[in-house]
């Protein structure tokens, strides 16, 4: 029984391999794109949605999560980072490149750039804003 217990286990073990390491690091621009297409990998749309600032992405979240429809993965690579301060904000341009594999295995390639916005932590009041996408633009 233990025996049959321990095969059964390991047959198991690659559907749990599978699923990337849950991952939330805004401790830099790049970090935070990549907890972001974390979060799409693991299909957890809502916290994708939150590292977004107003104006969202989308029109809704319904609309954000149909965007992904028929996605089973991505990865992604970024690029250097490139920043400028403007008035009490720091801005970071983040190029990246993603990999996109839908339901039947077929994949797609896409590249463009993120924009990052961090408002300094000094002159901020209650609640803190962490690290937040302004925007991002993608092509195949």
């Amino acid at each position: 029984m233990i025996l049959r217990t321990f095969v059964l286990a390991l047959a198991a073990a690659p559907a749990f391999a599978d699923e990337p390491a849950y991952r939330d690091d805004r401790s830099d621009a790049a970090a935070l794109i990549g907890s972001l297409y974390n979060a799409i990998d693991r299909q957890e749309y809502a916290r994708a949605w939150g590292y977004f600032d107003d104006p969202k992405p989308a029109a809704s979240f319904e609309a954000f999560t149909q965007g992904y429809a028929g996605t089973a993965g991505v990865e992604l690579r970024t690029g250097a980072s490139v920043s400028d301060g403007a008035a009490g904000s720091v801005y970071f341009e983040v190029p990246v490149a993603i990999r996109a594999t839908d339901a039947q295995g077929a994949t797609r390639v896409f590249a463009g750039c993120y924009v990052v916005r961090q408002v300094d932590p000094a002159i901020q009041e209650p609640p803190f804003r962490p690290l937040l996408i302004v925007s991002g633009k993608l092509a195949p």
